[in-house]
C-alpha cells in the first residue's frame, strides 16, 4: 500500500518538475498542477470553472446592457418587407437589426417612387366630343315620330285629363304632345292613345363659339346659333329655367315695352334662368346673332326661340360655358 502511494506521488512529482529544474515558485506550481489536472480531467480544472464563471458573469453583464440600450423594436423583418413587397406574409417575425434593416433595403429592386409635379397631378379636362351631324338629325327627327322609343310612353288618357295635367306629370310640354301627336287643338277625349316624351331635356351654351345645343339624356338634338354678352360679360355655370312668357313685356330701366314694340329686345319668347335678370329670348336684331352683342342673355332667333320653348320645359338645366 505505502508503495502504491509513494509511486503516485512520484508520477505526480515527474509532471510537475520541469525539465529546467527545480526553480519554481509556489504561483508556477499551482499552474502546473492546474494544467496536469486539466489534462487528467478537464471539466473539473479549476481555471476551466473559473474561466467559465467569469464568461458567465460577462454574457450576463452584456445581456443587461443589451435590455437597457435596445431601443423597442418599430416593427419587424416581415412587416417591413410586407411594406416593400419583398416577400409574402408570415416570414422572418423577428426583431430586425441596423444591419439587417439595411441590407433588406439595399437587396430591394422596387423602384422610387417619385412625387408627381403639380401640373402633373391635376386632372386633365374631358375632351368634348365631336357632335355627329348626321346622328343628331337622326335623333331630332325621331323626337316628332309616333313610334314608341324608350324615351317615350304609351299614354292612354283618362277621364278628367288635360294636355297641361299631363304634361305636367311628365315632366314636358303642351306644345311638345301636340307637335308629336298631330294634334291641332287642345281637345282631348278619353281612351285616346298619345306618345309622351319622357326623356329630360337640357342646354349647353358655348360663348367662346356662340352656340346653343339641346341635349336629350346627354345627347345631341339640334345645335343654334345664338348671340352672348359684350365682352364675355354672360355669366358662366348652371342654371335652370324658372319660368317661361310668351310675347314678354321688357321692363327696361326707365321705361316698359309692350311686346311688338319695335324696341322691346326680348322678341317673341323668354326663358328666364334662376339667376335674376338672365335668361334666354328672341330678338329684333338678327344680324347679331352669332356675335357677342347682348347685355348678358342669350339671344336667338324668333323662329329658334319658339321652337326652343315649345320642347323644353321649366326646370331643365342650362349649362354656360366659356
Amino acid at each position: 500500500m505505502k508503495k502504491n502511494i509513494l509511486l503516485v506521488f512520484l508520477i505526480v512529482g515527474f509532471f510537475l518538475v520541469p525539465a529546467t529544474g527545480s526553480a519554481l515558485d509556489e504561483t508556477k506550481g499551482e499552474e502546473a498542477v492546474d494544467k496536469t489536472l486539466s489534462r487528467l480531467d478537464p471539466e473539473k480544472s479549476p481555471a476551466a470553472e473559473e474561466f467559465s464563471k467569469a464568461n458567465e458573469d460577462t454574457v450576463k453583464k452584456e445581456d443587461i446592457l443589451l435590455d437597457e440600450a435596445a431601443p423597442a423594436p418599430v416593427a419587424t423583418i416581415a412587416d417591413t418587407k410586407k411594406l416593400d413587397g419583398l416577400v409574402p406574409p408570415g416570414e422572418f417575425q423577428t426583431t430586425p437589426t441596423t444591419a439587417e434593416l439595411s441590407k433588406a433595403a439595399a437587396s430591394s429592386s422596387v423602384p422610387e417612387k417619385k412625387t408627381p409635379s403639380v401640373s402633373s397631378a391635376r386632372p386633365k379636362a374631358e375632351p368634348v366630343p365631336a357632335i355627329n351631324t348626321a346622328e343628331m338629325k337622326e335623333r331630332w327627327k325621331n323626337l316628332f315620330s309616333k313610334e314608341i322609343t324608350p324615351e317615350s310612353i304609351s299614354y292612354t288618357v283618362k277621364p278628367g285629363d288635360s294636355l297641361y295635367v299631363i304634361a305636367r306629370k311628365n315632366h314636358t310640354t303642351v306644345d311638345l304632345i301636340k307637335k308629336i301627336n298631330g294634334l291641332q287643338s287642345d281637345s282631348i277625349y278619353p281612351k285616346m292613345k298619345l306618345k309622351i316624351y319622357t326623356a329630360p331635356f337640357s342646354i349647353v351654351i358655348d360663348k367662346s363659339k356662340n352656340t346653343l345645343t339641346l341635349y336629350s339624356k346627354d345627347l345631341p338634338l339640334k345645335k343654334y346659333t345664338v348671340a352672348t354678352g359684350k365682352n364675355n360679360c354672360t355669366p358662366v355655370g348652371e342654371f335652370k329655367i324658372t319660368d317661361k312668357l310668351l310675347n314678354p313685356t321688357w321692363f327696361k330701366t326707365g321705361a316698359i315695352l309692350p311686346p311688338g314694340s319695335p324696341e322691346n329686345a326680348l322678341g317673341t319668347r323668354w326663358m328666364g334662368f334662376d339667376k335674376p335678370g338672365y335668361g334666354i329670348h328672341g330678338t329684333i336684331e338678327p344680324k347679331s346673332i352669332g356675335t357677342q352683342a347682348s347685355e348678358g342673355c342669350i339671344r336667338m332667333l324668333n323662329e329658334d326661340v319658339e321652337e326652343l320653348y315649345g320642347i323644353v320645359p321649366s326646370g331643365a338645366k342650362v349649362t354656360v360655358q366659356d
